[in-house]
C-alpha cells in the first residue's frame, strides 16, 4: 500500500518539503491552531437543521474539518457511519465556522473527494455529492499551495459555491492580441495560417478552435523544430533532425515493429506466458496461455510543469508516460519505470548536529576522516548567486518532484527500477548555465501482444469512448507554455497550465485496458492517452484518418462552470480515449463497471474528414476539417550561426613519476610544482589532496548515494523485478541497469538503462551525444541480451535552449547528427524519443538562465535470462582478478567530468568514443562474458571516474577491499587515471576463468588491463602506480558518498529517521538462514510451473480499486497448487461472487481507494456497510475449513476489520510509518517459533523480503505475549524496522493460526531472481523458502476440506 497523499498546505522550505509525503494534514506546525481555540461555531438565529443541499462539518481527531455535501437529512445511523469513516470524527452542530482554513479551490472537486464520495457509495450511503478536507491555520497569511488550494476566512454553506458562469463561445477578431493574452505561443507564420483558415471558413475562428489549434500544433506536441529546416551559417542543412533520427532505424531495423507512428516504440519479443483471468467481466479463474510478445520503450519529459509545481508536474509526467505505454497499438502493458531529475544546485546546508549525533558518528569515523569531512565544503554551489526563484527552490524541486513521481508509481503499481540525478550551474565569462528550468524525465519499458502492436484503421460508425476522470479547470494551455521560456507569461497562465494527478483513477483505466488486451479478441480499434491539449488532441488523433463528431453532453464534467473551450482543451489527467466497434460496447462497459473505471461513449467516427465538438443546443464551438488542424501548418525554419565557445580546463595538483605537478589539462600550461623539501611530506600533501578531490566528487548529487530516492519508491510491485537499483547485503543503490521478467517463469525479460553527459556536451555537443549513448549502453551491458547489441533500441530525449543565444540551434543540429552517425555506426536504432526545446528561464529582473543542452538516452532490450544479470558488488574472493576494459579508444581526459565540475570548471578537453566499430565489438565481447557466466561482478565507469567505480563495488559489502595497480595504464597522471570518465568498465573474473577471459579478449581485439584483486583482509582501496601508493578508507569514503543522501533525506523523513538511517544503514546487512531440509527445488514440494489443469483446491485473491499487487499473489498461490479466482469488490457487492466454494482468500496489497480517509478504511467500509459483501465475508469466516491472508493494504484491512484478535479489549491498529513517508526496502525477517498454518514450518528461519508501504506500523496495545507473532523485523531499529512497529512485528496471526496479516510482500520474494540479495551459493534454487508458506496452506486445506 502507498502513503496517502493529502493536499499539502505548507510551502516554506522547512515545512513545505517535509509535508509533501506526510499522511497527516501537511500544515506547518507554526500555523496550526487548536480547533478549541480557533473555531467559533455559528448556528444563526434559527435552530440548526440538517436539510437538503446542506453542507455538514465534521471535526477529525487531527484537528481538520471535513465538509460533506448531502442532499437529504441524515439519520443518526448515517451520521454514525460518517464519523467512523472520518476516523472517529465528531459532527459540528453548526452551519458555519469562523477562523482561517486552507483547503481546495471551490471550483475543483479533488481526486481525494472523488474517492471519498465513492467510498460512501460503496457503504450504501446515498446522496453525498462532495467531501473535502480543510486545515485550520493561525492567520490568512499562512503558507499554502495556490495551485491547488485557497485561503478561507471561515467555512459556511457557500464553501462549494462557485460564483462563476461558463463563458460563452467567443469568435476572436484579433488573433494577435488573443495569442499573447492566452499565452498560446503561436508564431507569426501560424497566425498568418489561421487568418487563411478564417477566409476559407468565411468566419472568425472560435476561442476553442484557436486554443485547440495552438495546443495541437505547439512545439511540445508537434515537434516542429525537429521536423523543420535548419539554415546554419547561411547554408540549408540536407536533413531535418527527425530524419536523422529516423535514419538509425531505417539502416538498422533489427526487430522493430512500430517506430515514430505511435507514442511508444515496439520491437518483437519472445513467446511468454500470460497469466490472467479467463473472463474479466466477472469473477473467474486464472489461466495460463502462451502469447507472442512485443517489447515497448518510451521516455517522456515534463520539464515546465515540474519547474512550476514539482509534485504534480513530476506525478503527471510519470502518469503521462505510463499512459503512452498503455496506449501503444491497440493497448499494451507498462511494467517498470525510470526517472531522471536535473536541477540547479540545491545548496544543502549542514545544520549543527547534537552532541549525541556527533558521538554516534565518532564511532565510525577516525580522525583522518573527521578532518576530511570538515574540509569538504560544497563551494561549487556558490558559482552563481542564488536567484529569486520563480516558484520553488532547487532543493524543494528535488524533493517534491521525486515525491510526485514516486507517489504516482507507488499508487499506480509501477516499480521504478533505474534512475539518475544531476545538478549543475556554471558561469563562463558572461554566460550563465544552470537547470533553473529543470529536467524531469519519466521513462520505462513495457510489453504487449504482437497482435495488438499496431493500431487498426478506423471505420465510419466506430464509437469514441473516454475512460477515466472528470473535466476540471486544470492544465489549460500546457502545450503552449511548455514550448517557451518559463517565466515568459504571467504566474496565472503558467500555474493554470499545470495538471494534477489521480493515479488510482488511472489504475482503473489501466485495468480495463489490461483486460481488453488479455482477451482472445481485443475490441479496441485505436487508443490514445489524454495529455497535452486534452480531448481536442486525444480524440482528434483517434479519428484523424476519417473524422468524427463529439457530443459534449456526454463528456463527464466535474466543474459545471467550465466554458466550451475549457471542456475541450483541459488536461485533467488519468483519461484514455478509445475507438471501439459498436458491437463490443456493452462487453467493454461490463468490464469497466466491474473495475469501477468510468466509461463514456462520447461520439463516433463520421468518415467525412471533419472534426467537431457539438453542444447540447447544436452549436459547434469547434468545427474544422482534420486537414486544417494537422495537415498544412507552416514549416519551421531555424536560422543560426556556428559559435565557437571554449571552457576553461580544470587546474589541479597531481603526481607524475613521483613528482608533484600543477596540471591544467593543456600541455602548454603544465607546471612543475615546488618539489623542494621532503618527499614524504610532498606525498602526504598529495595524498590529502587526493582524498579531498575524491571526497568532493562523491558529494555531487550525480555521483553521491541515491538512497534518498530509492528508499521511498516501490521497486518490487508486479513481482517481475529481477534487477533494481539496490544491491548487496547493505542494499545500497549501485546498479545502473534495471531488468524485469516478462512472465513468472523468470527467463525472458527486458533490460533498461540511462545515459547523459551534459557537462561534456557544453564543450562539445558531438561528444556529449556520443557519451550519452555510450553511458546508457555500458550500463545495460550487464544484462544478457538476446542478440547482444542488436537487441538494443534507444530513446533519445532532447532538452535544448533553442533560440536562447546565438549558436545554440547549430549546436543542437551538431548534437543530433553526432548521435545519429554514432548509432548508425554501431548499428543501433532510435525508434522513439521526445524533445523539449525551450530550456531557459526568464526572471522579472531581465536575467535569463540557460539550461545546458542535454540529451538523455534510454536503452532497452530483450534479455535471454533474467537470472544471469551481473551485479556491481565485488565478491570478496582473493582468488579472483579485476580488469579494466576500455570502450572509448581515446586518451584519458578530464573535460566535462564530475571532478572538473566539483572545482567549478567544465574544460574543453572532453573524451569521446573514437572508434564506433571497436565500441560495438567491445560491447558484444562483454556480452559473451556475461552469457558465459565468467564475470563475478562488473560496473561501468562514468560519473566520478574509475575510483568511484572501484569504491562503489566495495560499498555494499561489510568487509574486504581492493589492491589496485595502475602500472599498465599508458598515463602517468594519477588524478586523470582515477577521475577521467572515458567510457569503460571494471569486471571481476575468477581464477578459474581468467585464461578464458584473456583469450576471448585477445581473440576479439578488445583492450583490457589486469589491474588488481580483492584484498580480503583489509577494508582499504589501495592504489599504486610505480612507487606511488595511496589508500582510500572504503568505509570512510562510503560515509562521504552517503552524506548528500542524508542531507536530502532530512527534508522528507520525520521523527529523526534520516539520522537513524544514516547511522544504521551500514550496520544492518541482510541475513538469510534457511531451515533444513530446504533444497530450493520445486520437486521438494511436489509442484510444477508446467501445471495447467485444476487441482480442486480453490483460493481467491480479493482486490479493490487501487489494488496493485494481485497478479504476483495469484501466481504464488497458483504455483503452490491452488486454483485461483480473481474477485473484485464489485463482484461481492453485487452478489455475483459469494466465496462459497473458496477455501482461502487473500486480500492483496496496493492503494484501495488511494487510502483516502485512512489505510484500508474505504475497503473496510465496503465490507462493513454493504449487505452482500458483509454476508459473504461473515459466512467465509464462520467456516472451519478456511484460511485467509492479508498483505500490506490487505493487512491493514484485516486489522481494521478486527479479523485477527477479535477477543482483545484493546484493538490493534495500523499507523503511519514513523518516517511519515513511504518506505521501500528489501530487508530481513525473523520467523519466531509459531504454530500458524502458513509460517509454522518456517519457525527459526531468517529470510529476505520486500516492504513497500506508508502505513505499516503495528500499534499493539497489549503485551507481546498476547499476540501470535509470526514474523519480526531482523533489526528492531530503523530502517531495518521500516515503520517503527511495536515489538518489531511484521506479521500477526489469529490464535488458531488460520488467519494471518503481515505488511511485507512474501509474494514478491518466492523466486531467487526476485530477491534483491540472495546468497551466491544458492543461485540455482528454483524457489525461496517463502513458497513453503503457500504450499503449507494448500496442504492444510487438503487435510481439512
Amino acid at each position: 500500500m502507498v502513503l496517502l497523499m493529502r493536499r499539502k498546505v505548507a510551502k516554506s522550505q522547512k515545512c513545505g518539503i517535509k509535508s509533501v509525503f506526510q499522511a497527516k494534514p501537511s500544515v506547518c506546525r507554526k500555523n496550526l491552531v487548536s480547533l478549541h481555540l480557533l473555531y467559533k461555531y455559528t448556528r444563526g438565529k434559527q435552530q440548526y437543521k440538517r436539510h437538503k443541499g446542506m453542507i455538514l462539518f465534521f471535526k477529525t481527531p487531527t484537528e481538520s474539518v471535513i465538509a460533506t455535501e448531502v442532499d437529504h437529512q441524515l439519520s443518526q445511523e448515517e451520521v454514525k457511519e460518517l464519523c467512523w469513516l472520518y476516523g472517529d470524527a465528531t459532527l459540528i452542530e453548526a452551519d458555519s465556522i469562523d477562523g482561517c482554513f486552507v483547503g481546495p479551490r471551490r471550483e475543483m472537486v479533488t481526486p481525494w473527494s472523488t474517492n471519498a464520495v465513492e467510498i460512501t457509495q460503496n457503504m450504501n450511503l446515498k446522496g453525498i455529492s462532495r467531501i473535502e478536507e480543510y486545515f485550520p491555520v493561525s492567520s490568512k497569511d499562512a503558507d499554502h499551495d495556490p495551485m491547488l488550494q485557497r485561503m478561507y476566512e471561515g467555512l459556511d454553506q457557500t464553501v462549494f459555491t462557485v460564483n462563476h458562469k461558463p463563458e460563452p463561445i467567443k469568435h476572436v477578431d484579433n488573433l494577435e492580441e488573443y495569442n499573447e493574452q492566452e499565452g498560446l505561443a503561436l508564431s507569426p507564420e501560424e497566425i498568418e495560417y489561421l487568418h487563411k483558415i478564417e477566409k476559407e471558413l468565411g468566419r472568425p475562428l472560435t476561442d476553442s478552435e484557436i486554443f485547440g489549434f495552438a495546443q495541437i500544433n505547439s512545439e511540445h506536441c508537434r515537434h516542429k523544430i525537429f521536423g523543420g529546416v535548419f539554415i546554419i551559417d547561411g547554408k540549408e542543412m540536407e536533413s531535418s533532425l527527425f530524419n536523422m533520427i529516423k535514419k538509425t532505424t531505417k539502416e538498422n531495423p533489427h526487430h522493430i515493429l512500430s517506430a515514430y507512428k505511435d507514442n511508444v516504440a515496439f520491437s518483437e519479443g519472445p513467446v511468454i506466458e500470460q497469466f490472467a483471468p479467463e473472463d474479466q467481466s466477472t469473477s473467474d479463474w486464472f489461466k495460463v496461455k502462451d502469447i507472442e510478445s512485443v517489447i515497448s520503450l518510451k521516455a517522456e519529459t515534463h520539464n515546465f510543469p515540474t519547474t512550476v509545481e514539482p509534485f504534480n508536474g513530476a506525478a503527471t509526467g510519470t502518469g503521462g508516460e505510463i499512459r503512452d505505454r498503455m496506449g501503444g497499438g491497440t493497448g499494451s502493458w507498462p511494467i517498470a519505470g525510470t526517472a531522471v531529475y536535473m536541477t540547479a544546485y540545491p545548496r544543502l546546508s549542514e545544520e549543527v548536529r547534537t552532541k549525541s549525533e556527533e558521538l554516534s558518528c565518532s564511532e565510525v569515523l577516525d580522525s583522518s576522516l573527521s578532518t576530511l569531512h570538515s574540509s569538504l565544503k560544497r563551494d561549487w554551489e556558490s558559482i552563481l548567486p542564488v536567484r529569486k526563484w520563480l516558484y520553488q527552490t532547487p532543493e524543494q524541486i528535488l524533493i517534491k518532484a521525486s515525491n510526485g513521481a514516486s507517489d504516482f508509481g507507488n499508487k499506480f503499481g509501477q516499480p521504478l527500477i533505474c534512475g539518475s540525478v544531476l545538478t549543475f550551474e556554471h558561469k563562463e565569462g558572461d554566460e550563465k548555465y544552470a537547470y533553473d528550468k529543470v529536467i524531469m524525465l519519466a521513462g520505462g519499458v513495457g510489453y504487449g501482444t504482437k497482435r495488438d502492436c499496431l493500431k487498426k484503421e478506423p471505420k465510419k460508425g466506430n464509437k469514441v469512448v473516454v475512460v477515466g476522470g472528470d473535466n476540471y479547470r486544470i492544465g489549460l494551455g500546457g502545450g503552449s507554455v511548455s514550448s517557451v521560456d518559463t517565466g515568459r507569461y504571467s504566474n496565472g497562465i503558467e500555474l493554470n497550465a499545470i495538471q494534477r494527478a489521480n493515479p488510482e483513477m488511472q489504475k482503473r483505466a489501466y485495468n480495463l485496458v489490461r483486460a481488453l488486451c488479455e482477451e482472445d479478441v481485443n475490441p479496441v480499434v485505436s487508443i490514445h492517452d489524454h495529455g497535452s491539449a486534452g480531448h481536442v488532441n486525444c480524440l482528434s488523433e483517434l479519428v484523424e484518418e476519417c473524422g468524427g463528431q463529439i457530443d459534449m453532453t456526454k463528456l463527464p464534467i466535474g466543474d459545471k462552470t467550465l466554458s466550451s473551450k475549457e471542456i475541450i482543451a483541459n488536461e485533467s489527467q488519468e483519461r484514455m480515449g478509445l475507438l471501439i466497434d459498436e458491437k463490443h460496447i456493452e462487453h467493454v462497459r461490463k468490464i469497466a463497471e466491474r473495475e469501477r473505471a468510468p466509461l463514456y461513449v462520447v461520439g463516433e467516427t463520421t468518415g467525412d474528414a471533419h472534426f467537431s465538438f457539438v453542444q447540447g443546443d447544436g452549436v459547434k464551438p469547434f468545427d474544422l476539417d482534420v486537414a486544417q488542424m494537422f495537415g498544412h501548418s507552416p514549416k519551421t525554419y531555424m536560422r543560426d550561426n556556428t559559435v565557437e565557445r571554449h571552457y576553461e580546463n580544470v587546474t589541479y595538483t597531481t603526481m607524475e613519476n613521483g613528482k608533484l605537478r600543477i596540471e591544467n589539462c593543456d600541455l602548454h600550461k603544465r607546471q612543475t610544482a615546488n618539489n623542494d623539501g621532503n618527499h614524504n611530506s610532498q606525498l602526504s600533501t598529495f595524498n590529502s589532496q587526493l582524498d579531498e578531490y575524491v571526497g568532493r566528487v562523491l558529494q555531487l548529487e550525480a555521483v553521491a548515494c541515491k538512497d534518498w530516492l530509492t528508499n521511498k519508491v516501490d521497486r518490487s510491485v508486479t513481482g517481475k523485478i529481477a534487477r533494481q537499483q539496490c544491491q548487496g547485503r547493505l542494499q545500497l543503490p549501485l546498479s545502473d541497469c534495471g531488468v524485469v521478467a516478462l512472465d513468472y517463469r523468470g527467463n525472458k525479460g527486458i533490460a533498461t538503462a540511462l545515459g547523459h553527459a551534459p557537462q561534456a556536451g557544453l564543450a562539445s555537443p558531438e561528444a556529449g551525444s556520443v557519451l550519452s549513448v555510450a553511458e546508457s549502453l555500458t550500463n545495460i551491458v550487464w544484462a544478457p541480451l538476446e542478440e547482444g547489441l542488436d537487441s538494443v533500441s534507444l530513446s533519445a530525449n532532447w532538452m535544448w535552449p533553442c533560440r536562447s543565444q546565438e549558436g545554440e540551434d547549430a549546436r543542437l543540429y551538431s548534437a543530433v547528427k553526432a548521435l545519429s552517425d554514432f548509432c548508425c555506426a554501431i548499428k543501433v536504432n532510435v525508434p522513439t524519443g521526445k524533445d523539449s526545446l525551450s530550456m531557459s528561464q526568464q526572471y522579472p529582473d531581465g536575467q535569463k538562465i540557460i539550461s545546458p543542452g542535454t540529451v538523455i538516452v534510454s536503452s532497452g532490450g530483450q534479455v535471454s535470462d533474467v537470472r544471469r544479470v551481473v551485479s556491481p558488488v565485488l565478491v570478496n574472493d582473493h582468488k579472483s582478478w579485476l580488469y579494466h576494459i576500455d570502450f572509448s579508444y581515446d586518451e584519458l581526459r578530464l573535460g566535462g567530468s564530475a571532478f572538473a565540475q566539483s572545482l567549478g570548471k567544465v574544460g574543453d578537453d572532453v573524451p569521446t568514443v573514437k572508434n564506433p566499430d571497436y565500441f560495438r565489438n567491445a560491447f558484444n565481447t562483454l556480452q559473451e562474458l556475461v552469457k558465459n557466466g565468467w564475470l563475478m561482478a562488473g560496473h561501468d565507469i562514468s560519473a566520478g571516474g574509475m575510483v568511484t567505480t572501484l569504491l562503489e563495488m566495495c560499498f555494499a559489502n561489510t568487509d574486504g577491499g581492493l589492491d589496485i595497480s595502475l602500472d599498465k595504464f599508458d598515463c602517468e597522471d594519477i588524478v586523470k587515471m582515477l577521475l577521467a570518465e572515458n567510457p569503460g568498465v571494471i569486471v571481476q573474473v575468477s581464477e578459474r576463468h581468467r585464461l578464458d577471459f584473456e583469450d576471448l579478449m585477445d581473440d576479439n581485439h578488445v583492450c583490457y588491463a589486469c589491474i588488481g584483486r580483492p584484498d580480503t583482509s583489509s577494508r582499504k582501496l589501495k592504489i599504486s602506480k610505480g612507487k606511488f601508493t595511496h589508500e582510500f578508507d572504503i568505509d570512510a569514503m562510503r560515509d562521504v558518498w552517503y552524506k548528500t543522501s542524508y542531507l536530502l533525506d532530512r527534508d522528507q523523513s520525520m521523527n529523526g529517521c534520516a539520522e537513524k538511517r544514516r547511522d544504521n544503514y551500514k550496520r544492518q546487512p541482510v541475513v538469510l538462514k534457511c531451515n533444513d531440509p530446504f533444497t530450493g527445488q520445486l520437486a521438494q514440494y511436489g509442484i510444477s510451473a508446467d501445471r495447467r489443469g485444476p487441482t480442486g483446491i480453490k483460493a481467491a485473491i480479493i482486490r479493490e480499486k487501487g489494488t496493485n499487487g494481485e497478479r504476483e499473489m495469484a501466481y504464488s498461490l497458483y504455483l503452490a497448487g491452488f486454483d485461483v479466482k480473481d474477485v473484485m469488490m464489485t463482484d461481492l457487492i453485487t452478489g455475483r461472487e459469494t466465496l462459497d466454494d473458496i477455501n482461502m482468500i487473500v486480500f492483496c496489497g496496493g492503494f484501495s481507494n488511494s487510502d483516502v480517509l485512512g489505510s484500508a478504511k474505504g475497503w473496510a467500509g465496503a465490507f462493513l456497510f454493504n449487505p452482500k459483501a458483509k454476508e459473504a465475508l461473515d459466512k467465509f469466516y464462520a467456516r472451519e475449513d478456511t484460511l485467509s491472508l492479508g498483505i500490506c493494504n490487505g493487512c491493514q484491512l484485516m486489522v481494521e476489520l478486527n479479523l485477527i484478535n477479535p477477543e482483545h479489549q484493546k484493538r490493534a491498529k495500523m499507523l503511519h510509518n514513523d518516517s511519515r513517508k513511504f518506505e521501500s526496502a528489501f530487508l530481513g525477517l525473523d520467523m519466531p517459533q509459531n504454530e500458524s498454518v502458513m509460517f509454522g514450518s518456517l519457525s527459526g528461519s531468517s529470510l529476505g523480503i520486500w516492504v513497500a508501504h506508508g502505513e505499516g506500523k503495528f500499534y499493539l496495545p497489549e503485551g507481546e505475549d498476547k499476540y501470535n507473532v509470526v514474523a519480526k523485523y531482523h533489526y528492531p531499529e530503523y530502517p531495518g524496522n521500516p515503520n517503527g512497529s511495536d515489538y518489531a512485528v511484521a506479521g500477526i496471526c489469529s490464535k488458531d493460526g488460520r488467519h494471518l496479516a503481515m505488511m511485507p510482500h512474501l509474494e514478491r520474494a518466492i523466486f531467487p531472481w526476485q530477491n534483491a540479495w540472495y546468497p551466491a551459493d544458492r543461485q540455482k534454487d528454483d524457489v525461496t523458502p517463502w513458497i513453503e508458506a503457500f504450499v503449507n496452506a494448500r496442504k492444510w486445506i487438503e487435510e481439512h476440506k
